[in-house]
């Protein structure tokens, strides 16, 4: 079980991974201080697919970390 929990674990590492790398790039940090006027527009398309499925890996990332401590 602890096996499977360990694979789990660097199958969804790897995923997110992938899937913030294949997010387009912002203007970083310099957007804290004052740059970046196009921080604030809409995602559409597969933009947005991606952006809903990094969230998801991410949560499920968390959930099997805390799952694994409590096994």
């Amino acid at each position: 079980m602890v096996n499977a929990f360990f694979f789990l674990q660097i199958f969804l590492a790897l995923l997110l991974i992938g899937l913030i790398l294949l997010q387009g790039r912002g203007a970083g940090l310099s957007a804290a201080f004052g740059g970046g006027g196009e921080t604030f527009r809409t995602r559409r398309g597969v933009e947005k697919l991606v952006f809903y499925a990094t969230i998801a890996v991410a949560i499920l990332f968390g959930l099997s970390l805390i799952a694994s401590l409590l096994l």
